[in-house]
């Protein structure tokens, strides 16, 4: 007969409690944008949260006020579709935007103000903020990843690729930068030589997003294959795969404490694992394919917003409400 070890009962009991938690819990919905949304992301401080939209602006959500699209500032002056965003990770207020009009703004979210409009070379469709908030990568279709000196909001290097790049992010120790690749490959390269340390075939097909655990354990990639790999941070092998869902993974993030996983495509679900066990906690149902997700930075509330029935209509959702 097999015997749990004292950790491993803990960590049922923990995956128990959280399944009944998970199964109490309702979405909100948060309306305002008029096309589809592309892009969510909480602050630092989980106090906001700010979504891209094809409209053509960004929205800064201050969430803790209400559910009510009245509690939320309209971020105006892209003349294309905002593709992604990311905030600053050493100051609350100041969020990045890459757009289709082949230019980046940084914003003061306190005065819903633009405070640098930054050109770049292509249509751009992910960004990323260094640790130290002293630095923005953004990358766009040509494949060509241009870095931004936040001081003076010049580039100050690109590096061009003759893979297709899909998602870009710095390590937490910011000496290392990732990518993941067309190939379905993670490519690790030294910062700021950007000089290839490693290339790790990660999966058979298309590798599309990654994420690092905020723990700094493990790093997370969604594949065109279907599959989420779990990689340990340190010799980066392989430790676990998810394979709960059926379409190409679109969108991955971790909950605060590391303990779960989301993940997303277009099934009509979004997957929640639990790390350590792989296994399925919840299931979230959705109507549409999902295009982003975000775990709030200090509670189980995920952020997510994808295709909507109406495409007249961009909603961001909320799960995690007590019902």
């Amino acid at each position: 007969m097999y015997i749990f070890t004292e950790n491993e009962d803990l960590i049922n009991r923990r995956i128990s409690v959280q399944k009944q938690r998970f199964k109490q819990s309702v979405s909100r919905e948060y309306k305002g944008h008029r096309q589809k949304v592309h892009t969510v992301g909480w602050n630092r401080d989980g106090k906001k949260l700010a979504s891209g939209s094809v409209d053509h602006t960004a929205r800064v959500w201050n969430i803790e006020r209400s559910s009510s699209h009245r509690d939320c500032i309209e971020l105006k002056g892209h003349s294309g579709s905002v593709d992604q965003l990311c905030w600053d990770p050493t100051h609350s207020e100041y969020l990045a935007t890459a757009s289709a009009d082949r230019t980046v703004r940084i914003w003061d979210s306190r005065a819903a103000k633009c405070i640098q409009s930054i050109s770049t070379s292509g249509e751009n469709i992910n960004i990323c903020w260094s640790p130290d908030g002293k630095q923005i990568a953004v990358g766009n279709k040509e494949d060509t990843i241009s870095f931004i000196d936040i001081r003076t909001y010049k580039i100050i290097n690109t590096k061009r690729n003759e893979i297709e790049v899909n998602e870009i992010s710095w390590n937490f120790g910011g000496d290392k930068f990732f990518l993941t690749s067309g190939l379905g490959t993670i490519e690790v390269l030294d910062y700021p030589s950007l000089k290839e340390i490693k290339s790790i075939q990660a999966h058979t097909a298309n590798c599309y997003c990654l994420e690092f655990d905020p723990k700094g354990r493990y790093l997370a990639t969604g594949s065109a294959d279907t599959l989420v790999s779990l990689w340990d941070i340190e010799d980066l092998t392989c430790i676990r795969t998810f394979g709960n869902l059926n379409w190409p993974v679109r969108t991955i993030s971790f909950s605060y404490d590391g303990e779960y996983l989301a993940s997303a495509s277009e099934d009509l679900f979004i997957d929640i694992s639990n790390v350590e066990t792989g296994e399925q906690v919840h299931k979230i149902e959705c109507n549409a394919a999902m295009n982003s997700m975000a775990w709030h930075p200090s509670k189980y509330l995920l952020a997510y917003a994808g295709d909507e029935v109406d495409s007249k209509t961009g909603i961001i959702r909320i799960f995690g409400y007590s019902s």
